[in-house]
């Protein structure tokens, strides 16, 4: 197996998440994906609460509706007056996701992994995707409600989702082609996406 770093972008309730435990158990690499904010606490020095805070501002605000700010890799420094804004944190996050990418193979979940990783040539980004009625009905008991507040729940995790993703990479976040493979868990269940995941991981030609 060529020692690839997997991004994986997911829309709510389609399984994305548990593919890549899954994945990252199979392979025996490691998984990352909350882990990221207290990695990027630990590199910054700023508190990891301001990172969980800003991850959910985030969620909740209507910024991403008006402005954009392309990611493009610059840190600010501590002496600055945005050294804790929203746009440094996703930076410093960004920041260790690269640097657990050239540390050698692993699984990384969402927070535009795949546009970060963009020019790294042995990065396999994959889009884990399903019908919203698939969705629904697989965050039974993991969302409040019935099946139709269930439904406006997703719809705006997603909008969210999409606004972060277009905000700081320029992107849909639904393009196919910003990802390698895309696969839709209404048609195949979890362990086939692995397989077929490892499967062309063994197919596609080395990336130098």
């Amino acid at each position: 197996m060529k020692n690839y770093v997997i991004t994986i972008a997911r829309g709510y309730g389609s399984g994305g998440r548990t593919i890549g435990q899954m994945l990252a158990k199979e392979l025996n690499i490691p998984y990352y994906d909350r882990e990221l904010m207290r990695l990027a606490s630990d590199e910054s020095g700023i508190n990891e609460e301001l990172f969980a805070k800003a991850d959910e501002k985030v969620k909740q605000s209507l910024l991403f509706k008006i402005a954009r700010k392309e990611y493009n890799g610059e840190l600010i420094p501590p002496d600055k007056e945005e050294f804790v804004s929203n746009d440094n944190l996703f930076a410093y996050q960004a920041k260790v996701i690269k640097d657990l990418a050239a540390e050698g193979p692993c699984v990384i979940v969402g927070r535009c992994a795949d546009y970060i990783l963009r020019d790294l040539p042995h990065a396999v980004r994959l889009y884990i995707h399903a019908p919203l009625a698939d969705c629904v009905a697989r965050t039974e008991g993991k969302l409040p409600g019935d099946a139709k507040e269930r439904e406006k729940q997703i719809l705006a995790i997603d909008k969210r989702r999409a606004a972060y993703y277009k905000y700081y990479t320029g992107n849909e976040w639904t393009d196919a082609g910003n990802y390698d493979l895309c696969l839709n868990t209404n048609h195949l269940d979890y362990e086939t996406c692995v397989k077929i995941t490892k499967s062309f991981l063994e197919i596609i030609p080395e990336r130098v």
